[in-house]
């Protein structure tokens, strides 16, 4: 175990921190540049992939629409998950700690790692993404994977820090989504069938 702010980190999460940190200062220059910025880039695009799931649903039955409503819902839950775990925890930087050379700026003292803000949003995105579109889901959750690696391979994340990220945001969409997507469906029928019921007409008075 690695002494780390409160926590103690695993050995074996310490030791694959830093072969990828070294793989990766011996990486390409362009391979660098890639991952350096693949995090942001891939998180936009995971958005994106749940955009177009959710608008593909919007079309049909009361289920299907209520998925599309409640779609951003276990991202935010998770991502607000993650950032109170954060305070719990306690886990300093590897890259304060581990004192090798990174690719990235490392976040301010306070900012803790575990579990990583990045791939808690990446993994909620993606599985919520498969349960919208079994066919955008596919692509998502590799780009899910990516993300995740690249905080790690940056430097300013342990491997377990990224694991769990990903377990705790895919835990949220597998669970929240259909969960809350019930209600709503209910919500959405009953709205429907009150649209559709005739209203009664008024009776005039007798004429006097």
């Amino acid at each position: 175990m690695v002494d780390n702010g409160s926590m103690d980190v695993p050995g074996i999460s310490a030791e694959w921190y830093r072969d990828v940190v070294d793989a990766a200062a011996s990486s390409p220059d362009p391979l660098q540049w890639f991952v350096g910025h693949a995090t942001e880039g891939v998180i936009l695009l995971l958005g994106a992939l749940l955009l177009v799931a959710a608008l593909s649903r919007l079309s049909g039955g009361p289920r299907d629409r209520a998925l599309a409503l409640v779609a951003p819902v276990p991202t935010l839950l998770a991502y607000a998950s993650s950032e109170w775990l954060k305070t719990v925890v306690d886990e300093d930087r590897p890259c304060r700690t581990v004192g090798q050379a990174i690719l990235a700026a490392c976040p301010p003292p306070g900012d803790w790692s575990f579990p990583s803000n990045h791939s808690t949003i990446a993994g909620a995105v993606a599985v919520t993404t498969l349960l919208l579109s079994r066919r955008l889901g596919l692509i998502a959750l590799p780009l899910a994977a990516l993300a995740a690696f690249s905080r790690v391979f940056v430097g300013v994340h342990y491997p377990h820090d990224v694991a769990a990220g990903v377990l705790l945001g895919a835990l949220f969409a597998a669970l929240l989504t259909p969960l809350l997507a019930r209600p709503t469906a209910e919500a959405l029928r009953r709205r429907a069938n009150n649209a559709t019921r005739p209203t009664p007409e008024r009776t005039q008075p007798p004429p006097p």
